[in-house]
């Protein structure tokens, strides 16, 4: 029987509850006429899509309630700011609130990171009734899957795609595992990573033809990282070519060299005046009618050296071999389309 403070506690938890519900449903009805999610994320969805494997628990932490943003099997139940959305959960909501308006406090909840942002594995309610309360932190033990895909609260399902898509890019090329501190490679387009795989099974082909042997793909792509993206992303920021431009990425602008170049040696061959990326930033910079910088009239960037196989041969390779994958194993292997 509970003494006469829980009690009123407990009252106050119910009104709290109603007025919390409600924001909730407003909060839902607004974001449904402007199109974005409401609910949390999906702490089993998002591990699924970055193949988020190993664990490691870092103790206890004060972590900001602003960046928990899903929960494991409670992602339905509540918005994204952690307003309750059913009437079934009032008991269990206006007794915890009791609990932390009381002397005793809440006790920490539990919480998996990943990357910047954090999913409840145990105690949503508490997390909610934080929020009400204008708590700005709770004490939680924290259990990290580490990841270099970044996450941030708010994403919508194109940003989470993209995630998934760039998830899959660093599964199959290792780069997360051979350059762990690379820079992270942004396309606005998610099937575009599939372009950016075939560009390095070219590179592994022309790699393995010069130096005689089977070159592993990891290896490939470690090698184009070096020799061949950082240089031009290197270049793109020396300049500052994406001023101004927040429609596309260094990625998509890496991209985009990549295939006018191509572009420009299928026309002129050897006589071929555009050569090199800092060329190709040039014909980009033309073409926008931005003022071309003096100093990259004059760069003197490597030479790029474009495999003379058609990449559409390295996406049919990549199609067969995933066709072969998925018949052996039943799993699913990497998705090659047409767009």
């Amino acid at each position: 029987m509970p003494d006469e403070m829980s009690q009123r506690d407990y009252l106050e938890g119910i009104s709290a509850f109603q007025g919390a519900r409600m924001r909730g449903f407003w909060k839902d009805m607004f974001n449904l006429v402007r199109g974005k999610p409401a609910e949390l994320l999906s702490f089993e969805d998002v591990r699924a899509r970055l193949r988020l494997r190993e664990e490691d628990y870092k103790g206890l932490h004060e972590v900001p309630l602003e960046k928990i943003v899903g929960s494991v099997g409670r992602y339905r139940e509540f918005t994204r700011d952690f307003l309750p959305k059913r009437a079934t959960n009032q008991e269990r909501w206006s007794r915890v609130y009791a609990q932390a308006s009381g002397m005793m406090g809440l006790p920490p909840i539990e919480l998996y990171k990943v990357g910047d942002v954090y999913f409840v594995r145990d105690g949503n309610h508490r997390v909610s009734v934080a929020r009400q309360l204008g708590a700005k932190t709770i004490q939680a033990h924290v259990t990290e899957l580490p990841t270099p895909i970044c996450l941030h609260r708010g994403m919508s399902e194109d940003e989470l795609e993209s995630a998934a898509a760039y998830a899959l890019f660093l599964e199959e090329t290792g780069l997360a595992r051979t350059r762990p501190h690379h820079q992270s490679i942004t396309l606005s387009l998610p099937s575009r990573y599939e372009d950016l795989l075939g560009h390095i099974y070219l590179h592994q082909a022309v790699l393995s033809r010069e130096q005689g042997r089977n070159v592993p793909v990891e290896q490939a792509a470690a090698d184009w990282y070096d020799q061949v993206y950082r240089p031009a992303v290197t270049l793109i920021r020396k300049y500052d070519v994406l001023k101004g431009d927040s429609k596309h990425t260094e990625g998509d602008l890496y991209l985009w060299m990549i295939e006018h170049l191509r572009e420009i040696m299928d026309q002129y061959g050897d006589e071929a005046k555009t050569r090199s990326f800092s060329d190709a930033l040039v014909d980009y910079l033309a073409s926008k009618r931005i003022p071309v910088p003096k100093d990259l009239l004059t760069e003197k960037d490597a030479t790029v050296e474009l495999a003379k196989v058609d990449i559409e041969d390295a996406i049919q390779a990549l199609r067969e071999r995933d066709m072969r994958e998925r018949e052996e194993s039943g799993g699913v292997a990497f998705n090659v389309t047409d767009e």
